[in-house]
């Protein structure tokens, strides 16, 4: 065959495979526009479809209409592609502040069941805690005027902008002649309001401030007399969020203390320190809780010491962790208190002498060792006492609340001058910082 026939063989082979490969291509263009476009589709679906469509993805189930073509390695391709898409927007969401997801919820039923799981708000959760725009601050104002309550969630972060701050009227009772916040975690609070049917008692609420979602709580077993506090954790052995109530034993070591797991539905009283110590609270308004534990003062009556108790929320079993030693030695008209700044445990105490006052503040940075104590911040200002701190910002600067002398009420400030980020508010008011959160009070019940 001479080199001209060949060419021409070859050239006509060619021209004979091009419809094919050309179809190749076409097909294989088809597949990955499909491919593309599938979970689009399911985002922006509406009814029921979509809650279905959601269903056989998460079971790895075909979503394609049935045809007479062999689809079947197709079909598992678009249901893999369409998981790895919602698992990418489960992951975006997941970094939005909860304002935004709860208007996101309005787009389709499928965002809104996605939204809604209590897987995603447990992610979302996580997310927030490492989030320093997530990080709120949850005020309760008096007005001087009327001295009606209001509640404020301003913002902890530098970039965030006055304006954002939001107030709210108090849950359930839109002008409480008082109220009180008890203690915040996980971006729920303990609140207490004046009953609507018994302006003499209260109610104690659960509280999402993100939210506005709340829940009566059921009345304490032991009603608080003189000073009593609360604290609130997470229990992660049961899988359930739990409520302490303690009061103060400075007169007594007998009062009582109980405990409400929210999926028990009632209070229940606790047994006492087998040392029989008295709790000491000093001011305390909350029970500092970390390594799934609750804290507070207490006097170890033989050896006339203070020491930090710890109480498990799991087991239910006491614990005791000493001062730091120079806390022991300190002199002079002199009150301590126990915090948590960044998940560490804090001691700090409150001292006058010579009218110099004088705030201290510890951390314990390995938890249970007693020789991890580490003095973190000393203040010496005549015109600021009773300082309890607040928060830790991400320079290492420390926010707390105290009684300013020139002025009535409390103020907030840091080691170098008064918080200005905040609108000014007179009056007398108090603050917790919390974590904004989807967590809804109710669906802590069952």
């Amino acid at each position: 065959m001479t080199q001209k026939k060949r060419n021409e063989v070859k050239l006509a082979n060619s021209s004979s495979s091009a419809p094919m490969i050309q179809k190749a291509k076409k097909k294989k263009s088809v597949a990955n526009t499909k491919k593309a476009n599938i979970f689009n589709q399911v985002i922006i679906s509406n009814g029921e479809d979509a809650t279905q469509k959601f269903n056989h993805i998460s079971k790895g189930k075909n979503i394609v209409e049935p045809s007479n073509d062999n689809t079947d390695q197709m079909d598992v391709d678009l249901a893999t592609a369409a998981h790895f898409q919602e698992e990418l927007l489960m992951d975006i969401l997941s970094r939005l502040p909860v304002r935004s997801l709860l208007q996101f919820k309005c787009v389709s039923k499928f965002w809104n069941t996605l939204i809604s799981e209590p897987y995603f708000k447990m992610k979302h959760l996580n997310h927030a805690k490492n989030d320093q725009d997530s990080q709120k601050f949850l005020i309760a104002h008096r007005c001087p005027k009327d001295y009606i309550w209001s509640m404020y969630c301003v913002p902890l972060s530098s970039v965030q902008p006055v304006e954002d701050v939001q107030k709210f009227d108090c849950p359930s009772n839109p002008k409480p002649c008082r109220c009180a916040i008890h203690c915040c975690y996980d971006g729920l609070a303990v609140f207490e309001v004046p009953d609507n049917l018994d302006k003499k008692s209260s109610i104690l609420l659960l509280w999402n401030p993100s939210t506005r979602e709340s829940l009566l709580l059921p009345p304490l077993e032991f009603p608080p007399e003189g000073d009593s506090t609360f604290g609130l954790g997470y229990d992660s052995t049961s899988g359930e969020y739990k409520i302490l109530h303690i009061r103060d034993g400075l007169g007594s070591c007998k009062l009582p203390s109980e405990i409400l797991a929210l999926k028990g539905g009632s209070w229940r009283s606790i047994d006492e320190h087998p040392r029989g110590i008295c709790t000491v609270l000093l001011g305390m308004r909350s029970l500092p809780f970390v390594h799934e534990a609750f804290h507070w003062i207490a006097i170890l009556k033989k050896l006339k010491c203070f020491v930090v108790v710890s109480f498990s929320i799991s087991n239910e079993v006491y614990g005791e962790i000493p001062l730091p030693k120079e806390m022991l030695s300190l002199k002079g008209n002199t009150s301590i208190g126990v915090s948590v700044l960044e998940g560490m445990l804090c001691i700090y105490s409150n001292s006058t002498r010579q009218r110099n006052e004088t705030f201290k503040l510890w951390v314990l940075k390995e938890y249970g060792v007693e020789e991890s104590w580490t003095r973190l911040l000393t203040i010496e200002d005549p015109w600021i006492c009773n300082v309890v701190p607040k928060y830790r910002f991400a320079d290492g600067e420390v926010l707390f609340r105290c009684l300013l002398h020139q002025q009535s009420g409390n103020g907030f400030r840091t080691p170098s001058g008064p918080f200005v980020s905040w609108p000014r508010l007179d009056g007398i008011q108090n603050g917790y910082a919390f974590t904004e959160s989807l967590i809804s009070p109710k669906s802590l019940t069952y």
